[in-house]
Order: C-alpha cells, then sequence, then structure tokens
C-alpha cells in the first residue's frame, strides 16, 4: 500500500516510517500537499540504481578506448548494415 505522509512526520513520527521503509516500502513525503521526497531504503535505492551504476562504469570503460570514429564512420556504417543482412559491426 502507498504511503503518503506529511514531511513534519519525518520527525514526529520516525518510528513508523523507519518501519515502512525496513518493510521494503517507500514513503512518499508532502510539504502542504505537494510531493517533495521520497524515503526508501538503501538496498531499494540500490536495486533501482546498480543498473545505471553498471553501465556508467562500462561507458567510462569504452570512453578510454583510444579509437574514435566520426559521425561520418559511424553512420556509413549503419547505412551499409542496412544495405545488407550480414550483422552490424560498428566497432572493431
Amino acid at each position: 500500500m502507498i504511503q503518503i505522509k506529511p514531511v513534519s512526520d519525518l520527525r514526529n513520527k520516525f518510528p513508523e516510517i523507519e518501519k515502512a521503509v525496513s518493510e521494503g516500502q517507500p514513503v512518499y513525503l508532502t510539504k502542504n500537499g505537494y510531493g517533495v521526497m521520497v524515503v526508501m531504503s538503501m538496498e531499494h535505492y540500490a536495486s533501482l540504481t546498480d543498473d545505471v551504476e553498471r553501465m556508467l562504469d562500462e561507458a567510462d570503460r569504452v570512453a578510454a578506448d583510444p579509437v574514435r570514429y566520426t559521425h561520418e564512420e559511424v553512420f556509413s556504417r549503419l547505412r551499409d548494415h542496412n544495405r545488407s543482412s550480414r550483422p552490424c559491426r560498428l566497432l572493431k
């Protein structure tokens, strides 16, 4: 069940919010009736961001490769691929 609470509950009813978060439920906090933040467990946050971190690490590894292609080379290879039935090989 979605839990929506006023931000003042973070101070006044912290144990209640902590319990919901520890059970894996995010708690949506509002201020003057508008959503301002979400409180979630570290495990839940990690599950949301692990893939992003992994992809950023991979992008860093690829960016470290000194080989660079111009946009003409990339688009030329894509056009060639679209004209043939062979697999696309953008990188060597």
